[in-house]
């Protein structure tokens, strides 16, 4: 079999987390005669708990046939400095122990480094230099061009010019380059990095293999993992969200808009997730009789598909000004939404919709609780024929991102660097 290493710092295993893309790949990689071993750090993203190494540089585990290294790390909590001193760790870290392990369980035939964040890439290149294999970088999120939305660092600092000559750097370098989003390629034709604009980067390399779901796991949990609530089973038109309750999420939102539509009684809002200001959102709720609106907390994943099954229609509710959304939406949350097939609603309007290529949803074009309003009210009041009709849109075009699929994509990227 051919030895294929993905490096994603924050991959999980179902036991250890939700952040399953990679083990997925894993998975339908093997019926394709490709082992996938993926390395991740042993601290588990945004838990506060760790996977112990026994005192090693790492620990290997197999779950259902697929290897899983956790690269020691340092602990971090928060943005701060401690989490980019478990980045540089991490990234240390692969350098280190890749000849090593390479002994013991086999040289790879071939690489694939992926963000969040560029030093897990650079350290895909690297190690792949190191055993003359081709490598692949993938894009998950847009760094540094994230850090500049938020204002942390300008593009036009020392800081900025430094962070955008090293992604720079590592698309020139990569075999190939898999973005989630659609319309990722278009920042480099922005950045004037394609050999069109006197560049290097042949965007016939760029590859799209967005996010997606598994959509057997998916429709057994539906079955198997029933959430008891009286109020997912009454008759009342339904609004979901699921997700976390943080400034960024923007949950005030929602409360505004169930302000507007409180003398439809038949209409209820269902908020399912814990988070910073879930306290305070509640209190909000009872402050201002806001008797149509739920604050669930915290539930396990495993119910959410459940969840989704039972709603009306479920709110994709985001931040128009904290990101850049011209370029399409990898979230996996829309999928997950598409698979429950009920028609969506985005708070923002997206280029490369999804929404529009499935004719699963609708879009605002501006933010505002009256929108939002408007337009559940418009899929409230929807013939039956023209909903049911959204409804299977939904459902079938999350096909279209059923990891099957997404492997098969991957798979052909991997064929397009494979060294004869």
């Amino acid at each position: 079999m051919r030895r294929f290493w993905i490096f994603n710092h924050y991959a999980t295993t179902p036991k250890t987390g939700p952040l399953l893309r990679h083990y997925y790949f894993a998975e339908y990689l093997k019926e394709k005669d490709i082992e996938t071993t993926v390395f991740a750090a042993n601290e588990l993203h945004q838990t506060g708990t760790s996977v112990d190494t026994m005192g090693k540089p790492y620990l290997r585990t197999e779950e259902e046939g697929v290897p899983f290294v956790f690269v020691k790390t340092s602990k971090y909590r928060g943005n701060g400095i401690s989490r980019v001193f478990n980045m540089l760790s991490f990234f240390f870290g692969l350098l280190r122990i890749s000849k090593k392990y390479a002994r013991q369980y086999g040289k790879p035939d071939l690489i694939m480094g992926s963000s969040a964040h560029p030093l897990t890439s650079i350290a895909g290149i690297l190690v792949a230099r190191r055993f003359h294999v081709p490598v692949i970088v993938e894009v998950r999120d847009l760094w540094p061009e994230a850090i500049f939305s938020f204002g942390k660092v300008k593009m036009e600092s020392l800081v900025g010019r430094a962070l955008s000559a090293g992604e720079k750097w590592m698309y020139v370098h990569a075999d190939a380059i898999v973005f989630t989003k659609e319309g990722d390629v278009d920042h480099i034709k922005e950045m004037g990095w394609d050999t069109a604009h006197g560049g290097k980067i042949d965007l016939k390399k760029c590859h799209y293999v967005n996010n997606g779901v598994k959509l057997d796991d998916y429709y057994r949990s539906i079955q198997e993992d029933v959430l008891p609530d009286p109020d997912l089973e009454d008759d009342s038109f339904k609004v979901v969200y699921t997700g976390t309750l943080r400034p960024v999420n923007n949950v005030d939102n929602l409360l505004d808009t169930a302000k507007l539509l409180q003398d439809h009684k038949d209409i209820r809002f269902l908020i399912f997730g814990s988070g910073n200001q879930l306290e305070r959102l509640k209190k909000r709720a009872e402050d201002e009789h806001l008797d149509n609106v739920k604050l669930k907390g915290y539930v396990e994943k495993k119910y959410i598909p459940y969840i989704l099954s039972r709603s009306s229609v479920n709110i994709l509710n985001y931040s128009q000004s904290h990101y850049n959304w011209s370029r399409g939406n990898s979230s996996n949350k829309l999928f997950e939404y598409m698979a429950s097939g009920k028609p969506i609603i985005s708070t923002v309007k997206m280029g490369y919709c999804i929404l529009d290529k499935y004719q699963c949803g609708l879009s605002l074009e501006e933010c505002t609780p009256r929108a939002l309003a408007d337009m559940i009210l418009k899929i409230h009041d929807m013939p039956e024929d023209t909903y049911a009709q959204m409804a299977v849109n939904a459902r079938e075009g999350a096909k279209d991102f059923d990891f099957s699929v997404l492997t098969e994509r991957l798979y052909q990227v991997i064929k397009s660097v494979e060294k004869d």
